[in-house]
């Protein structure tokens, strides 16, 4: 096999569709040694979605990722210890029975006594910037937002939310990076254990005082059995904070650029606000906070033509997907009034994104009340700058503007 030549650049960082466009054309499956030392990258809807469906591709994929070099091992081992029992990292049975831990707290009247809270919250903030000419939408709006709210179902009081973030950024960082440095894995570890001992703290106040939060839960399951350790128990809770804010934050940033870099769309919206749960889904599909995701190759396989071995890495290009013209016809027309099949960046079968819900639903709210406070809002002078991050595409700000009378 020829590995194809490297990709990512600041071009693809900034509109990755053409390259995917590009790979999907010359053909489903590629291997690059870009991606963690060499992985089989997938380009097609039907194939990726195969992938996160099939038990035969393994999500249990930290090991090499975190430790793969061997003066790291001892040094990282602390990191793999926590990283490897969250629950995005395991198979069957230990990924379901953690994910029955925690599905209640994501049910659809969870979400919704949730409501008032998030409503509250974006009104709080867009009361913030209410009178302003112009404002950071990422700074203003989208990066609070999402880890006030997970911080609420985690009964986590609001004053820790600025050292969430940072460590939320620092696992960013590696985990979207195509191959991350020995610096990268470094910060990630620190940050990753520091949420360990924040959340070492809480549980142990939460088992003098339990209340109606997803930590109370996870300590309840631990009594029932049914959460294993402490550490596992302290590997979801940092996957919760992690997860219920790096998605939400993107999704917010690259939806709100679409729609304002598409006036006629935003337009649309603001007369009818009704189509406004179709247009998150179209806007998650269009410019996917997720770009891609990984699986271990559990046993031999062929797939288009090539050989797949026991322990390869199996990149699914979620990005490249949802804009496969063989599923999503013009798929790079933007359209809230949304489409028929729906994408993949929430993933798919049982690893589906457990706060999809969530995430849509705090999109929605945010939209709807800047389409109802700043129907005039646009875009500013500023060019967009989006993060230097492959797998988690997102902007560094978004600047907009609007008239005051």
């Amino acid at each position: 096999m020829t590995p194809i030549a490297p990709f990512v650049d600041a071009a693809f960082l900034a509109n990755p569709y053409p390259a995917y466009q590009a790979l999907r054309e010359a053909g489903p499956i590629h291997w690059s040694t870009e991606f963690f030392g060499g992985a089989w990258l997938l380009t097609r809807h039907a194939d990726v979605e195969q992938v996160l469906r099939d038990p035969r591709f393994s999500a249990q994929r930290t090991g090499g990722w975190v430790t793969d070099r061997e003066q790291e091992k001892g040094e990282l081992a602390g990191f793999q210890q926590l990283f490897a029992r969250a629950m995005l990292f395991l198979d069957a049975p230990d990924h379901g029975r953690i994910r029955k831990v925690l599905n209640a707290g994501f049910k659809p009247e969870a979400i919704q006594a949730l409501l008032p809270h998030i409503e509250q919250t974006v009104t709080e903030l867009l009361d913030a910037v209410d009178g302003q000419p112009g404002f950071d939408f990422m700074q203003a709006v989208a990066r609070p937002l999402p880890v006030r709210v997970i911080a609420k179902m985690m009964g986590i009081a609001p004053d820790a939310n600025a050292d969430f973030v940072a460590w939320s950024d620092d696992l960013a960082v590696f985990i979207g990076a195509p191959l991350a440095t020995h610096a990268q894995a470094r910060r990630a570890q620190a940050s990753l254990l520091a949420m360990g001992r924040y959340f070492e703290t809480l549980v142990a106040q939460r088992r003098l005082n339990p209340g109606d939060d997803l930590v109370s839960r996870l300590l309840q399951a631990e009594d029932a059995g049914d959460i294993h350790s402490q550490a596992e128990l302290l590997a979801q809770c940092a996957m919760l904070l992690f997860a219920g804010h790096e998605t939400t934050r993107n999704l917010l940033g690259n939806g709100l650029y679409a729609l304002l870099s598409h006036p006629a769309q935003w337009q649309r919206l603001r007369h009818d606000p009704a189509l406004l749960p179709g247009a998150v889904r179209e806007l998650l599909r269009f410019d996917s906070p997720v770009q891609y995701t990984g699986r271990r190759v559990a046993a031999d396989m062929e797939l288009h033509g090539q050989q797949l071995r026991r322990g390869d890495l199996v990149v699914p290009l979620i990005g490249a997907a949802n804009r496969d013209p063989a599923r999503h016809p013009e798929p790079d027309r933007l359209d809230v009034a949304g489409r028929d099949g729906g994408s993949v960046s929430f993933g798919s079968g049982a690893h589906v994104c457990i706060g999809a819900m969530l995430t849509r639903v705090e999109a929605e709210v945010t939209f709807r009340l800047v389409l109802q406070r700043f129907p005039g809002l646009r875009l500013a002078d500023e060019p967009a700058q989006w993060v230097a991050n492959p797998a988690y595409r997102g902007l560094v700000g978004l600047p907009v503007a609007r008239d005051i009378f």
